[in-house]
């Protein structure tokens, strides 16, 4: 069995904790791991391999994330990257045509949190069953209280366990339907009625079932995608791109309306498993311990907070954000509001994982901006020239090997290099530990839309 991981999402009812470049499944608030991390360890138990699905910058962020784990093999994991989104039904389909179409997939997103993994892996090992004998699984999460923010599958009554096709009992009944996220009076009424189930986004099935059904009910994307993935660019063995031209005549659709709620072969598996989608602050709440006066408080800060209850305070280096308890879904309109008014924000911390290491904004004024800039031994900075601004980089450890227009030289530390607007340049790490440098920037405009790529190891624009 194969487990697709789809790594698309920014959680922005998160923020700022989690940004668009750097999303909720990579920040690490359990036991200093991600819920990516955690993702691939519950799964690594019942699969034989990965096949991860991102775009560019997600894909340097996991396989950071992935080299952490020793014991990980990167010889079970294919990444296929997506230059834009176009929602779940084409990102599964493009990893299906890629398969043999008998393989089983499990696919899963990497943002959840499963803390019962003896009953998660039990439902996978009957999901598996039904996958075998042409079934489309679904996972259906057993509700514990009237949840409006999910999406719910009812499934067909009488509640009473199938047979396999070896006599054996499984726990998987046919799907009435789908429904969208109820009110409350609604999901009341789900939750006294016991056939609905909260709607996990997880799935099970052979590769080539899906294609069939997706062809059946929604040709449309099933032809574009197959276009997409016929003229897709693998750059490595275990790597492969979709051009952005082929990507954006797939239509955007979910797999849920794509499929799911029109096929007549879908199974849902109820799923008792301690299960959250971590997609909230209040969400959040419930997973990480509260402080004595029962405040949910993410920071590093010492914080004393006084005659005020229910608060969740998250304070991160460039953006504080409080909330009272039950309102952190509208962080989302929050998140809206900065991005229509031209900030960052919403998209990066002040420190920003790149292929080649990180950044981080020391100060950013007017005029200037100051950067700690450190590249992994091995790595190098695109080819690359600016509009609008003069660089000076000063290394404070390592040796790098600086190339400014003909000139290649090599800056030790405390050395410094100075970089003229308009001027091709770019830095290099050929020794065996990480380039630490400096970088000041002056002028009129140091955006980091400010870069022109002509040359880069990463297939960046």
């Amino acid at each position: 069995m194969k487990n697709i991981i789809l790594c698309g999402g920014n959680g922005t009812r998160l923020w700022p904790v989690s940004r668009t470049l750097m999303p909720k499944q990579f920040v690490k608030l359990f036991n200093d791991q991600s819920l990516f991390q955690l993702t691939v360890e519950r799964n690594n138990k019942v699969c034989d391999s990965n096949f991860i699905i991102s775009n560019t910058e997600q894909y340097f962020l996991a396989i950071d994330q992935l080299e952490e784990d020793k014991k990980y093999n990167f010889q079970n994991a294919k990444f296929l990257l997506e230059p834009v989104g176009r929602n779940t039904a084409p990102a599964i389909a493009l990893a299906c045509f890629d398969l043999d179409p008998n393989e089983i997939v499990l696919v899963t997103p990497s943002d959840h949190l499963i803390k019962d993994e003896y009953e998660y892996e039990k439902g996978l090992s009957e999901a598996k069953r039904l996958a075998e004998e042409d079934n489309l699984v679904t996972f259906g999460i057993t509700p514990g209280f009237a949840e409006t923010g999910f999406g719910y599958i009812e499934s067909e009554l009488p509640l009473a366990p199938s047979l396999d096709k070896d006599g054996e009992q499984v726990r998987g009944f046919a799907v009435k339907a789908f429904h969208e996220k109820p009110n409350f009076e609604t999901a009341t009424k789900y939750l006294e009625a016991g056939n609905y189930y909260w709607n996990s986004g997880m799935f099970c099935f052979k590769a080539g079932v899906f294609l069939e059904e997706l062809k059946k009910y929604s040709p449309e994307i099933y032809e574009a995608s197959k276009t997409a993935y016929e003229g897709r660019v693998s750059l490595e063995e275990k790597q492969m791109r979709i051009k952005m031209d082929d990507m954006l005549n797939i239509p955007h659709d979910s797999i849920d309306y794509a499929v799911m709620e029109k096929s007549k072969i879908v199974k849902v598996i109820p799923s008792d498993i301690k299960w959250s989608d971590v997609g909230s602050f209040d969400a959040l709440a419930e997973e990480l311990p509260n402080d004595e006066n029962n405040n949910f408080v993410l920071t590093k800060k010492q914080t004393e907070l006084i005659d005020v209850e229910d608060l969740i305070v998250v304070d991160t280096e460039d953006a504080l954000l409080i909330s009272k308890k039950g309102s952190s879904q509208k962080i989302k309109e929050r998140v809206v509001r900065l991005k229509k008014e031209g900030s960052a924000l919403p998209d990066i911390h002040l420190k920003a994982h790149r292929p080649w290491g990180t950044y981080e904004v020391l100060v950013d004024t007017p005029g200037y901006k100051v950067k700690r800039i450190e590249v992994k031994p091995g790595k190098r900075l695109s080819l690359q020239k600016h509009f609008h601004r003069n660089e000076h980089w000063i290394v404070v450890s390592g040796t790098a090997t600086v190339t400014v227009g003909d000139e290649v030289k090599l800056v030790r530390p405390n050395e410094s290099t100075y970089i003229k607007m308009g001027q091709v340049h770019r830095l290099s790490n050929e020794g065996k530990i990480p380039v630490v440098m400096i970088e000041a920037q002056v002028g009129e405009y140091t955006g980091e839309d400010d870069i022109v790529r002509l040359e880069d190891d990463f297939a960046r624009n």
